[in-house]
């Protein structure tokens, strides 16, 4: 890593970044409070009338295949060309991209695009990786630790940095690979998190010189934040806004003292 984390989360607060999220129906309002609570700023414009215009001024662009339709998809793939016309990062999250052929079919083509970034759970990134998996739906089943090795392979394949979200989460470009832990057993109970951290992961990507950082920072971010509002929660219901809290409350100098990050070594065959 050239960039730490609170060097990251420092320049971002700085100058917050302009995200624009394309993100489905469930996961708009919190995500749009994530990004917010973490110093950046949110715009979940998606139609095709607007969204690669607006992708020129956006710092960075997310699509989240969630809620899918021909409409959304059409919206998504203009924004990605505005982004690529202007040499911002986009990321891509392909949301149970294992449960029908549309799905699969979509975040191929997606991938085949050039995301900077790929944020997903084990059973997501298994089946882009060309793996079966045991996801049902948007439910991850399988543990991160089993998706680490097609990970690094889709990372060589695409040329994308692949991040895998769960109990440790895991960050790979095919040759630099980290762990990061933390985070609470709450998180998976409140829906959308994960969604919402791929708008972290764009806000992120706006401000480093490389999206491995940018992973790297939004995952740790997230992963302090939640360790933090564990402790203050007295379940699912409360901790949201502890977690919010919690994710403002992170500091630069916090987040670089707080984070768990376990570098696995390098990949060079």
């Amino acid at each position: 890593m050239t960039e730490t984390p609170g060097t990251l989360l420092a320049a971002l607060r700085a100058e917050p970044p302009l995200v624009q999220c394309l993100t489905n129906y469930v996961a708009m309002n919190i995500a749009a409070n994530v990004v917010l609570a973490a110093g950046a700023s949110p715009a979940m414009v998606a139609d095709i009338e607007e969204a690669e215009e607006f992708a020129g001024i956006a710092g960075a662009v997310t699509v989240n295949i969630g809620t899918l339709s021909e409409t959304f998809v059409a919206g998504a793939k203009a924004a990605i060309a505005g982004a690529g016309a202007a040499g911002r990062p986009w990321v891509l999250d392909p949301v149970a991209c294992q449960a029908t052929a549309y799905r699969r079919q979509v975040a191929a083509d997606l991938v085949a695009l050039g995301p900077a970034i790929i944020r997903g759970n084990a059973s997501e990134i298994l089946s882009l990786a060309g793996e079966a998996s045991q996801g049902q739906g948007v439910d991850g089943r399988d543990p991160v630790t089993v998706a680490e090795d097609g990970a690094r392979r889709l990372a060589k394949e695409s040329g994308c940095v692949v991040a895998v979200t769960g109990a440790v989460d895991f960050v790979t470009d095919g040759v630099r690979s980290v762990r990061i832990e933390g985070g609470s057993p709450l998180m998976p109970m409140n829906t959308a998190l994960g969604c919402s951290l791929t708008c972290l992961c764009g806000a992120y990507a706006a401000v480093a010189g490389d999206p491995f950082d940018a992973a790297v920072g939004a995952l740790a971010h997230f992963a302090v934040a939640g360790t933090r509002a564990h402790g203050k929660a007295e379940g699912a219901g409360t901790f949201g806004p502890h977690f919010l809290d919690a994710l403002q409350a992170v500091s630069p100098e916090i987040l670089d003292a707080e984070a768990i990050i376990n570098n696995v070594g390098e990949v060079t065959s």
